[in-house]
């Protein structure tokens, strides 16, 4: 540690700190506009100088380390002033330089409220201006359908540059010209690429870049704010849901070092038109071949007559990958209450099952953990699609330097520099048997495998998921088994056991003409239930299940309720209620309570503390948000021959995964893009 004196307060910091650092923690408050935790330094605005006693001139304080500090004539450590005459002096200059071409725009600026440099000018801004040339007038630029440019109102920070190079790793951004005629634009003006790119208009201290889907929407202090979690994928990012009156205005991210760091997908931040574009706010009832609108009574008693007419093994529910841990729990409390065993949240198919232990299923290494790692295989998961700011994790952990990244599957661009091994499970036996890679990840003290669902869900799944295990082995205090999953419900789903009973039947069986006779779908879209059964739809939105469905019970979004979600790697957390459904529109559980009392099976609770007190009951980990229950892993002796078809991401339109998703004009539009690139680069 080394001594350093920041206005007048001795500190021990690191001597890798920078100033800044330094001065933050003296507690002392240092304005930056270039300068972000997690970008390599710039060193480009100035803002940020301070007086070092020695020093012929104020320094800027981001570039300037503390190990290169001179001590004092007599070994005194060295001293910092940041609110001294000639720091203010300073900072007033560079503000004044700032402004002298900055458009002044305010009052029609999206950023107004939340602009750095508004809040800056106001501490070092001056009520006149020295320059009477005309302002430099730069034309705003294409740059993709979620980010807005307004590029008279850039001051050359060069964090969305930097961003988009090291973060995202696309590189779509970048500066042209010099001096006055510097601009920053993408290449040809083309859209952007990444997955993350939404978060360039965060980055930005002043209204250059903004989210174009909520351009002249609202201001940020009509809005009411509610700390939630995403469920566009399993990663379980943390989030900011921005509400006015009933309605979802903006998603933005919040920082959780643990999970998503401050980044979120796209998919997460814009799906926002989506929560309210095709819902269904009312219950359905399937007459004479067609869905007509119906009462809560009629619905439910046309499940009832079902029912009553048939036996508890010709009953089957199947879960989504949006469900709620309390929506699971009520439902699978309302198929053993009926006595029925064919429950399933796989949609997909995949080979997990709780039986095997809870290690079997989970990113066992934690998302953190990335970070960890010396050597990585990726089994049958493009991370890019599936989990985009996971996969930004990888890249942080790759630019460390140290790391071999292998793949096995389809050959994508991930972004940072990886071998591709080969395509399906024969190349997964060869370095299982310590071959190529495999010498790589035998000599690793922290080896992380992450198998992805087109290696699970597979006829040979349990087979793969098994020499996947074998391959990370077992270091003292590290599992490097990774299983990546692509559903917010999934963990949460085997957490509770929602797999078939004993003699039940999987999602696959019960889809099957004449498997059975009533299905429920909680929110099941992701799969085709053929003729034959009566199909209960209970969801949000009038996607596949919708049109399958013979009654539709109307359901609420993760965004219009509270609920509980664990995420790939066991974390349990919990979402809170932003806004209220539309229409006649209900929470799951509570529909399923009302049910329950028409089909002769109440449930045992009456109120969400009510359910939640239960659920902890049966399972204590869900009580400990925040939590990871740690678990063990016992894999059955044979688990069947590796097949020997290549893996395929079950993620191919990322934009498009979900019903809120393909609601979604915005996610279309991006969608569209995204296939017309692919395409021109096919040719």
């Amino acid at each position: 540690m080394t001594k350093i004196v920041v206005d007048g307060k001795e500190v021990d910091v690191p001597p890798e700190y920078t100033l800044l650092q330094a001065c933050e923690e003296a507690g002392a408050e240092i304005p930056r506009f270039c300068f972000h935790e997690r970008l390599s330094i710039a060193g480009n605005c100035r803002m940020c100088l301070v007086e070092l006693k020695g020093a012929p001139k104020p320094v800027a304080s981001c570039a300037w380390s503390v190990r290169d500090c001179r001590p004092g004539p007599n070994g005194e450590p060295p001293t910092v002033l940041t609110r001294s005459p000639t720091v203010k002096k300073a900072r007033n200059g560079v503000m004044e330089f700032l402004l002298i071409n900055h458009p002044l725009d305010c009052p029609i600026c999206d950023q107004g409220g939340e602009c750095d440099l508004q809040d800056q000018a106001m501490a070092f801004g001056v009520d006149s201006s020295r320059y009477a040339e005309n302002k430099r007038a730069v034309e705003d630029k294409y740059i993709g359908p979620l980010v807005r440019t307004s590029m008279n109102r850039c001051i050359h920070c060069t964090r969305c540059v930097r961003f988009t190079a090291e973060v995202a790793g696309t590189g779509d951004m970048g500066a042209i010209g010099r001096g006055e005629d510097m601009e920053i634009t993408t290449y040809l003006e083309s859209a952007m690429g990444s997955e993350l790119q939404g978060n360039v208009a965060d980055l930005c201290p002043v209204g250059a870049l903004l989210p174009k889907p909520y351009a002249f929407k609202a201001r940020p202090w009509e809005l009411s704010k509610t700390e939630s979690i995403d469920v566009m994928d399993a990663l379980g990012s943390a989030i900011r849901v921005d509400v006015r009156g009933r309605e979802v205005m903006r998603i933005l991210p919040r920082i959780n070092e643990a999970v998503n760091e401050e980044w979120i997908s796209d998919k997460t931040r814009q799906v926002v038109d989506g929560l309210k574009r095709q819902r269904l706010d009312r219950p359905y009832v399937r007459r004479d071949g067609r869905l007509v609108a119906a009462s809560w009574g009629e619905a439910f008693a046309a499940i009832a007559s079902r029912i009553k007419a048939t036996t508890p093994a010709r009953i089957g529910a199947i879960a989504g990958d949006l469900a709620s841990v309390e929506d699971m729990f009520a439902l699978k409390s309302l198929m053993t209450a009926l006595g029925a065993q064919n429950i399933d949240c796989r949609q997909d198919g995949a080979k997990l099952d709780p039986a095997l232990g809870r290690a079997s299923y989970l990113f066992n290494p934690t998302i953190a953990g990335i970070e960890d790692a010396d050597a990585i295989l990726i089994v049958g998961s493009n991370p890019r699609k599936e989990a985009p700011v996971l996969n930004a994790r990888i890249r942080k952990r790759w630019r460390m330097g140290g790391l071999a990244v292998g793949m096995v599957g389809e050959h994508v661009d991930l972004t940072y520099d990886h071998q591709y091994l080969g395509a399906g499970p024969d190349t997964l036996a060869d370095i299982a048997a310590g071959k190529g890679f495999g010498e790589i990840l035998a000599k690793a003290e922290r080896p992380l495998v992450i198998v992805g669902q087109g290696a699970l869900a597979r006829p040979d799944g349990l087979a793969i998921l098994a020499a996947a295990a074998k391959i990370a082995g077992s270091r003292d205090g590290w599992n490097g088994l990774a299983v990546l999953h692509t559903a917010a419900s999934r963990v949460g789903g085997l957490d509770l056991g929602f797999v078939p009973g004993h003699g039940g039947m999987d999602a696959a069986a019960m889809t099957q003409s004449g498997a059975l006779d009533v299905l429920f779908l909680l929110g099941a879209d992701e799969i085709d239930v053929a003729p034959g059964a009566f199909v209960v739809y209970q969801g949000t939105h009038g996607d596949r299940g919708a049109h399958r469905a013979d009654v539709i019970l109307p359901g609420a979004t993760y965004t219009e309720k509270s609920g509980t979600y664990v995420n790939t790697e066991g974390r349990v957390q919990m979402s809170a209620r932003a806004n209220f459904p539309p229409g006649d529109a209900r929470e799951d559980w509570a529909i399923l309570r009302a049910l329950s009392d028409n089909l002769g099976a109440r449930l045992a609770f009456d109120s969400l503390g009510a359910l939640r007190q239960a659920l902890y009951a049966t399972h204590p980990h869900m009580s400990a948000v925040d939590a990871i229950e740690p678990g063990t892993m016992s894999l059955p002796a044979s688990t069947g021959d590796l097949g020997k078809a290549g893996f395929a991401s079950p993620v191919q339109d990322f934009y498009l995964t979900n019903p809120i998703a393909r609601a979604s004009a915005v996610m279309a539009e991006c969608s569209a893009l995204a296939k017309g690139r692919l395409q021109q680069a096919a040719e």
